[in-house]
């Protein structure tokens, strides 16, 4: 373009603005796009390239240069251009051979395929089977677990569960009730070392035992607050204990839903005789194999990941305090989880599992 000559209004047509001032919105990804994008509608409404590059803060050399692409190309013109490197070597074929092989066969002697076995296998290199498998987001060497409840009455606890969650009752509170047992005062033999600069921390794999303790909790899912109370045995003498602690807890105007699992200290003949006599609180119990749905089950994690993994107790006394400090600092601001899917979203999200592992032919 020559210099001294004020740039004439690119010529854009309604559906290229509406394209364009799609693309100057972007308030994260393509940012570069974006910029073009209202270079381009800058010039379509007459400015001149030094004003653009003043207002945009950059250069009326880029300016000119994606106005001359877009003269050229449209609105294409402002994409990227593929960039410079080297062709593609594994034709489709390659590729699918690699997957079929990955998904439908084992190696001679081992359980699962690793890329150098797969490499001899397909005669291609290490590094090209690890490129297909992340591009596929194959992980043959990963493996998870998984328990399908058989209990016959499945779906009617899923449904009673969740609606507690969703739609609590009026006047009422929902506690998730379990216990963790046999939580160990693990010491390790020698002293930790500390994190530093460039090293993680470091502790040995071995422990002395200094006894065990049990935790009897109940999560109320409105609030998010823990009642807690620790016990040195796991019996139902100690699980009654724990209910009149409960009910000393709980305002006496509201009734008590009591989310449990199927444990047998849950059920005994002392158990029933306190419940007999109470009859504000009600019992909902969580289907066999299917602890998921009780949301203390998650606080129990976070118990285990922030305070018991990592620590080092010399008694169960001092496990004890470390427990009880947690809840006390939970407590001070407690935040509920919040349950988000249905009942039928679970039901549905299981027979889709079923079926699939009923097609497998396993």
């Amino acid at each position: 373009m020559p210099k001294g000559r004020p740039a004439a209004s690119v010529p854009i047509t309604a559906e290229q603005r509406v394209e364009l001032e799609s693309w100057s919105r972007r308030p994260k990804t393509a940012q570069a796009l974006a910029m073009r994008s209202r270079v381009i509608l800058l010039a379509g409404d007459g400015h001149n390239n030094k004003s653009i590059a003043r207002q945009l803060s950059t250069t009326a050399q880029t300016v000119g240069k994606w106005r001359r692409r877009f003269l050229c190309d449209g609105c294409d013109g402002l994409l990227d251009e593929p960039r410079p490197g080297t062709s593609r070597r594994l034709s489709d074929k390659q590729v699918e051979f690699v997957l079929a092989r990955t998904l439908e066969s084992q190696p001679g002697a081992a359980t699962h395929w690793s890329t150098r076995d797969m490499a001899k296998a397909c005669g291609l290199s290490q590094s090209s089977i690890s490129r297909i498998w992340r591009a596929f987001s194959l992980a043959p060497h990963r493996a998870e677990t998984f328990k399908l409840s058989r209990d016959p009455l499945f779906i009617e606890k899923v449904r009673d569960i969740v609606g507690l969650y969703l739609d609590p009752p009026d006047r009422a509170l929902v506690l998730c009730v379990d216990e963790k047992s046999q939580i160990q005062a693990l010491d390790r033999t020698a002293p930790l070392l500390p994190m530093r600069p460039g090293q993680i921390e470091r502790r040995t794999h071995d422990y002395a035992r200094h006894g065990t303790t049990s935790l009897f909790a109940a999560l109320d899912t409105r609030s998010g607050e823990l009642i807690g109370q620790t016990q040195r045995r796991h019996r139902s003498v100690e699980f009654r204990s724990f209910l009149d602690t409960l009910e000393k807890n709980v305002p006496t105007e509201f009734d008590v839903h009591l989310i449990l699992d199927n444990y047998g200290t849950h059920k005994t003949q002392l158990i029933r005789d306190w419940l007999a006599k109470r009859p504000r609180f009600h019992l909902h119990f969580t289907p066999t194999s299917a602890s998921w749905l009780n949301l203390v089950e998650r606080w129990f994690a976070l118990l285990t990941e922030k305070q018991l993994r990592r620590a080092v107790h010399r008694s169960s006394k001092e496990l004890e305090t470390a427990i009880r400090n947690y809840i006390q600092h939970h407590n001070k601001n407690p935040k509920p989880f919040l349950w988000h899917k249905t009942a039928d979203q679970i039901l549905d999200s299981v027979a889709r599992f079923c079926k699939r592992t009923l097609d497998s032919g396993h």
